[in-house]
């Protein structure tokens, strides 16, 4: 191959890998019309109440998107923009029926950018989750009706046979990909008896299929024959020096569990689960003969005997493996019997904190920053809420991931709407709210469904050898705040407390203010202990109504009219195209 043939070709693969990378902020893509000239790609942050829409469309001409109660155009919410000779345009606007759609004097959409070129137009815009005013639909987590119409011209006007419609679940989008060559196996109990115990946690080692290289899994379904016992599962990766196949109880003395670096989890409530296109977990390959520990938690409140189960979990994998090898991460406080829960509570908090600039010092490999696209929170039966807090240089960023209305009931893996990325250094808050008013006595940490637990796992990429990354209040120093000489004086001061509001708000301070233990561990259980402080979580608002209020009609609005795909492109990449662009015409010319 000579020099400019390799020239060409690097030019080649330099545009395409340009055009073909993904946006964070747009994780998801549905074609609207079977014919595929219809593309919409979104993202969300349910925490900062906005959405944020791609439209592209293959016209020249308007294009408009609209929100439809039952399909077609009356009463839909309806956005129309395009790029005319005057510049661009875009309206917020309604349909009162099949005709044209009024304009709405609130503009609560924001035109982010409109370019046109080569026949095809792309619209990007964001608005509010929520309605702005009534003549806005408000998305739900329950699937909307999305329709669509575009011109062959600016002039708005009838749109003819180029309209549609189609149902999505925007905020609980399940992309449904399916590869040739996509097959799966399941990591099951078989024919286990469960004991009459009110909790018990029963733990299975097993193999995967043999797989001579390396394979994605890219989709993860639950096998649940007993929902009113299955209260939640695990699957866990073991480390080489796990080589035994067997099956007992889990966290006994004879137990000994070495599996702890997180595959899968499931909890009751939730569905299947599927990675976004961009990653799946890895299976196969160099990791050899590694083993996998399946726990399921039975939570048998009649302590019914002799009932059999069969539950677990479904993978499905391919060999056409995506960018990212994925994992998950536990966070959040530690599950131990040390910190307890006062009785009587109206509300109580507990905080795990983990803090990624101890990575390093469990991890053979260079860290990397985590790119956080799904998470699943879990506390028992006195939870009632669940905040994730991002922080960067001691303040407070983001909410990575909250739950206002915790149920125990309906636990499931989120997506989160868009990548967030956990730079290494910075510090994750995992936040839970208990109620405890119908309690007489302490609720201690534990693995009891009557026990509580405060924990946010999360799925990012790309993947590393890491288990969890958890905190838990300093033993001695809490012993020494509270006045106890030792455990057994604090145990009993606590059992013997009276337990009021002061009292109740007193111990919540002490327990936040105390020098935190902070845990990293890796797939070996390899540990670092390190100390560290609980920030200030502050529960932030955003108003995306107000600030795209005044957003309307003005033309340009500094919307850019580049050729659609090459706007993504850093930079960087753009200066090696021209590079290698300029090379390939000189020696054409030489």
């Amino acid at each position: 191959m000579g020099l400019l043939s390799v020239v060409l070709l690097l030019l080649l693969i330099s545009v395409q890998s340009c055009w073909a990378q993904d946006d964070p902020l747009l994780p998801f893509s549905e074609h609207l019309d079977p014919e595929q000239k219809v593309r919409l790609k979104w993202g969300f942050d349910e925490v900062q109440d906005t959405i944020l829409f791609q439209l592209t469309v293959n016209t020249s001409g308007w294009v408009g998107l609209g929100f439809s109660p039952k399909g077609g155009m009356t009463g839909a919410d309806i956005v129309i923009g395009g790029v005319g000779q005057n510049g661009s345009y875009f309206t917020d606007r309604h349909a009162v029926g099949n005709s044209m759609p009024v304009v709405d004097q609130r503009q609560d959409y924001k035109l982010l950018s409109l370019n046109e070129s080569d026949g095809q137009t792309v619209m990007k815009f964001q608005r509010s989750i929520k309605s702005c005013d009534e003549y806005d639909l408000p998305i739900t987590t329950d699937p909307i009706k999305l329709i669509y119409a575009y011109g062959q011209t600016d002039d708005i006007k009838y749109h003819g046979t180029r309209r549609g419609t189609k149902e999505v679940n925007l905020l609980r989008y399940m992309p449904k990909v399916t590869p040739t060559d996509s097959k799966y196996f399941d990591m099951i109990m078989v024919n286990f008896t469960v004991p009459a115990n009110q909790t018990y946690y029963h733990c299975k080692i097993m193999r995967t299929p043999d797989f001579d290289q390396k394979h994605h899994i890219y989709r993860i379904e639950p096998l649940i024959q007993n929902m009113d016992l299955v209260h939640h599962l695990l699957l866990y990766r073991c480390p080489p020096g796990v080589t035994e196949i067997y099956e007992s109880q889990c966290y006994t003395e004879m137990s000994n569990e070495k599996c702890m670096e997180v595959v899968a989890v499931w909890g009751i409530g939730g569905g299947a689960f599927e990675l976004p296109e961009v990653a799946g977990l890895p299976i196969g390959g160099n990791d050899g003969d590694v083993l996998y520990r399946l726990e399921v938690h039975y939570n048998n409140p009649n302590k019914t005997a002799g009932r059999v189960d069969h539950s677990g979990l479904r993978f499905y994998y391919t060999s056409i493996l995506r960018q990212h090898d994925a994992a998950a991460l536990m966070t959040g406080l530690e599950v131990r019997s040390r910190y307890a829960i006062p009785p009587r509570a109206k509300t109580f908090l507990t905080y795990g904190l983990c803090d990624t600039a101890h990575f390093a010092q469990v991890l053979p490999e260079t860290p990397q920053d985590l790119q956080v696209f799904s998470v699943m929170l879990h506390t028992h039966l006195a939870g009632r809420k669940v905040r994730v807090g991002h922080f960067r240089d001691g303040k407070q960023i983001d909410l990575l991931a909250v739950d206002e209305h915790y149920d125990f009931e309906y636990q499931e893996v989120v997506n989160l709407g868009k990548t967030k990325t956990v730079k290494l250094g910075d510090k994750l808050l995992v936040q839970c709210t208990y109620n405890t008013e119908n309690r007489t006595k302490l609720t201690w940490g534990g693995l009891s469904t009557s026990n509580e637990m405060c924990l946010a796992f999360l799925y990012y990429y790309p993947a590393m050898n890491l288990s969890g990354c958890l905190s838990s209040p300093d033993s001695n120093a809490l012993i020494a705040e509270m006045g106890a000489t030792n455990n057994i004086n604090w145990l009993n001061m606590m059992l013997s407390k009276t337990w009021n509001d002061t009292s109740i708000y007193e111990y919540q301070q002490t327990l936040k203010r105390i020098n935190q233990t902070l845990i990293v561990s890796n797939s070996n259980q390899n540990e670092s202990y390190n100390t560290g402080t609980i920030p200030d979580l502050i529960l932030t608002h955003s108003a995306p109504c107000n600030a795209s209020s005044n957003m309307g009609t003005t033309p340009n609005l500094g919307v850019t009219h580049s050729a659609p795909g090459v706007n993504g492109c850093p930079n960087e990449r753009l200066a090696w195209m021209s590079l290698l662009l300029c090379l390939a015409v000189q020696w054409i010319s030489s």
